[in-house]
């Protein structure tokens, strides 16, 4: 991503002011040249990486400053150094550290005799090391031994070639792996890795999925890892370069020095170069994992609201019972209920009674099921109700199946507690359905995002790194959707640009003691909300019915004059022009810009005044499960089912076809044309159409494709088992695979032009 050094510095100088990235994206378009929130959040994280190692970079010149041994040219290559890694390895032979062998043997005087050894090949190493026997050094043997450790350490210490053997090793590598041990291998544990009891693949191929799944399995003792940086004669080519070592010479020291140049590969630089492979590999998975949950949080969240409707929600249970709650438009509870519809007890008619009473008594407009235990059979009670209804020639509700991910953990939480104080916790699980059909954004900002369930091995990432992107995801939706302020939540709002949790509550608080806020000014009048968050968040914020028609609009209150200008130059009322897409149309966004409010900005308030308030979501629609059709061993190879798309991995999508256990849909059966990244077809949430392509009943695996000509195999289709094995949670042993690395980011050199970074 290139980016210009004004645009890089105008949103650095915006984030140091305390703005927001979604505030930014939004509202400062003219200064960053409408940088996204993408553009923006990478930028960030770039702008925190530099300045993190200009942090480390002082922090060494000022080390080594103090040792009295910074010079003109270690100062430049400290200054010229665009890494952290690059930083350390100058730093490296400076860095205090406990007293190793080299340095031993320096003090007993023998750095002489490795550097005599180093200029004169010739030499005999004995007869020379016999030279430098004293009291500290009681033998020839224990002199030579002394020099090696000397030439071994300045080879491991040399900036230059740390990095080049670092990068060679990732680049050329490879990442083997084996049994823990024979016992281990036979653990039932075990067998969930047995893939990759015999399995080795490139570094700069291998998978996310992949690799946290080895690395998952080494720390569970089942698999042995073993990293190999190729050809060793290469590595011991460019240390023997390095330390000037002319490793064909026939000259008396020359194996004493060959011998050297092995023993710093085996016991220094190889170690080093595999730690560092090891810390990139599992870096840049967990990047990739991150990355893979971000997305498809982002599709959840943005999922289709069913809207402002009575709904009625069905948390699923047999000896349980299923847990029934009632909530209007608003998503207030007025009703709840536990019915017994399935074994043990089969209440199945009176079951059916007392919802259909529900139904009646509220007006229910929607059904949502719970996906969990017993969802299928409960689906079944719904859709006979339903029928049953429009038999009787009365308006039926519409069902749907909605995921169950987080809503126990929702239902025990402190602020369920608070939200909900008269409901046993097990009924709370049920308003949480209920409430995720009506909005699931509003509803799912109240969980943490890693319980949510849509992500890889999120359990294996660094908890830190994925809460600080999946936070951003969240924000990052709150505000493109936006938040009705009068009806909101303190989560929901504490996500809104410029708002905390503190700053949500007094907001609440605020608006139970008034009442409805009438307009975004009244803001201000909320104790601790002062003009800078009010100016991040109060865009975000709508006010349908208010005072002022604009309020209930993405327009920033700072834009208003903006409107009045363009109903003074159109001489038509606001209340006509808003929504008059035809008088919109005719305006031209540059005949209302100014010096403050540029294109861009007039461009989104026409926009906005076109459709006020307009939700970015798409509309909503559920899935019809096949009648029938409710566990693996009724699905037949060749049906076309609807489903709906609960996670999207690297190597497929896993969908819902309503038998308790998702279908794959394989990267390769998602559509007639190559596809790399899954996201490109389907999105977490969205209805689709599938083919079931094979069936195994014992291993509960459904095949799935999306191509609905594809003709049934009763196996997995594999057209391309290459292709298949780098997408699939299974390995390869082909290494010779190889993808480019990633090009480095453009954007950290423009924000070192900018000034960040030097």
């Amino acid at each position: 991503m290139a980016v210009e050094e004004l645009r890089v510095a105008a949103a650095v100088r915006l984030l140091d002011e305390g703005a927001t990235v979604p505030f930014i994206a939004r509202y400062r378009k003219e200064a960053t040249g409408s940088l996204d929130d993408a553009e923006l959040r990478t930028l960030e994280e770039r702008l925190q990486y530099l300045r993190e190692l200009d942090d480390r970079r002082a922090a060494v010149l000022a080390s080594i400053d103090e040792q009295g041994k910074l010079t003109d040219e270690l100062r430049a290559a400290l200054l010229a150094a665009d890494t952290k890694s690059r930083v350390e390895d100058i730093y490296l032979p400076y860095k205090p550290k406990r007293r190793t062998k080299a340095q031993i043997a320096r003090e007993a005087g023998l750095e002489p005799l490795a550097d005599r050894l180093l200029a004169d090949p010739t030499l005999v190493p004995e007869q020379v090391a016999a030279q430098f026997v004293d009291s500290a050094v009681p033998d020839a043997a224990a002199a030579l031994d002394g020099a090696r450790h000397i030439l071994a350490e300045r080879a491991a210490e040399d900036a230059a070639l740390v990095g080049t053997v670092r990068e060679k090793f990732w680049n050329s590598g490879s990442l083997r792996t084996a049994p823990w041990s024979e016992e281990a291998s036979r653990s039932q544990a075990a067998q969930k890795f047995r893939d990759y009891f015999e399995y080795g693949e490139a570094l700069q191929s291998m998978p996310s999925h992949r690799v946290l799944a080895v690395l998952r399995g080494e720390k569970e003792e089942v698999l042995a890892l073993t990293f190999d940086g190729g050809d060793d004669a290469e590595y011991h080519a460019m240390i023997a370069k390095t330390l000037g070592i002319d490793m064909a010479s026939k000259a008396a020291a020359t194996p004493w020095l060959v011998g050297t140049v092995e023993w710093a590969w085996r016991t220094k630089l190889m170690i080093s170069a595999k730690v560092d492979a090891r810390i990139r590999l599992r870096n840049r998975a967990e990047e990739q994992a991150v990355a893979v949950f971000a997305t498809n949080l982002k599709d959840l969240l943005l999922a289709a609201p069913a809207g402002n409707r009575t709904t009625l929600g069905l948390d699923p249970g047999y000896r349980t019972g299923v847990k029934v709650a009632v909530v209007d438009g608003t998503g207030k509870v007025v009703d709840t209920a536990t019915i017994f519809p399935h074994q043990p007890a089969r209440q199945w008619d009176t079951a059916k009674a007392t919802l259909a009473a529900l139904v009646a008594r509220h007006r229910v407009e929607l059904i949502a099921v719970g996906n969990g235990t017993a969802s299928r059979e409960t689906d079944a009670l719904a859709a006979e109700l339903i029928a049953d209804i429009r038999a009787a020639g009365a308006d039926a509700p519409t069902k749907a199946l909605v995921s169950e991910a987080g809503a126990s953990v929702y239902s025990a939480s402190a602020y369920a507690t608070r939200e909900l104080p008269t409901l046993d916790v097990t009924l709370r699980g049920a308003v949480s359905i209920a409430r995720r059909l009506q909005d699931p954004l509003a509803e799912l900002v109240k969980i943490d995002p890693k319980s949510i369930g849509v992500g890889q091995y999120q359990h294996d990432v660094t908890p830190g790194t994925l809460a600080r992107s999946l936070n951003a995801v969240v924000e990052d939706a709150v505000n493109a959707v936006g938040v009705d302020l009068n009806t909101a939540s303190v989560p929901l709002l504490a996500r809104v640009s410029g708002v905390s949790e503190s700053l949500a509550e007094a907001i609440v608080a605020h608006r139970d003691k008034t009442g409805p806020f009438r307009n975004r000014t009244a803001l201000l009048d909320v104790p601790r909300l002062g003009p800078k968050a009010f100016e991040q968040c109060a865009g975000f914020l709508r006010i349908r019915g208010g005072d002022d028609p604009i309020d209930a609009s993405g327009v920033h209150p700072e834009a208003y004059p903006v409107v009045r200008r363009i109903l003074d130059r159109s001489g038509i009322t606001l209340a006509e022009l808003i929504g008059n897409e035809r008088a919109l149309k005719s305006l031209t966004p540059a005949d209302f810009a100014d010096d403050r409010f540029g294109t861009p900005t007039v461009t989104d308030i026409l926009a906005e005044l076109e459709k006020p308030g307009r939700d970015p979501r798409p509309a909503f629609s559920t899935a019809t499960f096949a009648a029938g059709v409710e566990k693996v061993a009724d699905l037949k190879a060749g049906m076309v089912l609807e489903g709906v798309v609960t996670n999207v991995a690297a190597f497929g999508a896993f969908v819902d076809v309503g038998v308790h256990q998702d279908g794959l849909v394989h990267v390769s059966a998602m559509a007639d044309r190559f596809v790399s990244d899954p996201h490109e077809v389907v999105r977490s949430g969205q209805v689709v159409r599938v083919k079931v392509v094979n069936v195994d009943v014992e291993r509960q695996r459904i095949g799935l494709s999306l191509r609905l000509n594809d003709a049934p195999t009763g196996k997995a289709k594999r057209p391309d088992r290459a292709a298949t094995a780098r997408r699939e949670g299974r390995p390869r042993r082909d290494t010779g695979d190889r993808r480019p690395a990633e090009p480095p980011g453009s954007m950290a050199e423009a924000l070192r032009k900018a000034g960040f970074g030097r």
